[in-house]
């Protein structure tokens, strides 16, 4: 289903909050508890949203990621807004890797306006975005192409990123535990988003507020690995003492 601007809404205040009273929300939204109430159980009905007695909450798997279709509507302006602030962290004439996930999707539409840039990713939705700007060379990394969101992984893809060393690589993640550990739940993507890491002189980590506290199967790497994170809200109080102990430049999308 695509939400309607009131279910999406919704959507994000959970997000945000992670669990929420039926109230709360009438109360944030200006709506009445019915009208919460119906959107509710048609989001729940479509996997977006897990009721319980007085709230909601977002549905969470340890071993499974959201839909693709519903991540790209889940906090869709909390993303636009990290994707500018990113941006306008780029400077131009500089060499980039941007993996998969709908947030780095958004980075690539927001570097539309950048010159002498050189992309490598394994995404081939933001190949096809930047490709439309004449001033970024776009290079693709081969493999294998997933059907439910175009990232490409496999051994091919590894071994294809390792080749290069570029300024800045710009990863998501699906989530940060309380000790500073990132997780996701694809080994595969996970490999691949560890050579960035590696292969790159300093890694950005673009995350909305719904990844922290998000568990996730698969251990990619730590915060003490990260140069500069953004995200489109604080985080929780517990992160901020993390991220000065581990040097991480904190960037809060306005």
């Amino acid at each position: 289903m695509t939400p309607n601007p009131r279910q999406s809404a919704l959507l994000d205040e959970v997000r945000k909050r992670n669990t929420v009273s039926v109230e709360s929300l009438a109360q944030v939204l200006d709506v009445t508890v019915q009208t919460v109430r119906r959107d509710i159980k048609l989001l729940s009905q479509h996997g977006l949203l897990s009721r319980f007695h007085g709230g909601v909450r977002v549905p969470l798997s340890t071993i499974e990621n959201i839909e693709y279709r519903q991540r790209q509507t889940l906090n869709a302006e909390g993303k636009q807004r990290i994707a500018r602030a990113v941006a306008l962290a780029v400077p131009n004439d500089c060499s980039l890797i941007l993996n998969i996930g709908t947030t780095t999707e958004e980075i690539a539409k927001a570097l539309m306006h950048h010159r002498g840039l050189r992309v490598i990713t394994n995404n081939l939705n933001v190949a096809t975005i930047l490709s439309n700007n004449p001033q970024c060379e776009v290079i693709v990394a081969g493999g294998v192409v997933r059907n439910r969101d175009r990232g490409i992984v496999g051994e091919a893809t590894l071994d294809f990123i390792n080749q290069f060393r570029v300024d800045i690589g710009l990863i998501g993640i699906s989530g940060i535990e309380e000790d500073g550990t990132l997780r996701d739940f694809d080994y595969r993507e996970v490999k691949i988003a560890q050579a960035i890491i590696a292969q790159s002189r300093e890694t950005w980590l673009a995350a909305d507020s719904s990844k922290f506290n998000r568990e996730a199967m698969v251990e990619l790497g730590h915060l003490s690995q990260i140069k500069r994170l953004f995200t489109d809200v604080a985080p929780p109080k517990s992160f901020l003492h993390l991220l000065k102990e581990t040097g991480v430049a904190l960037e809060i999308a306005e």
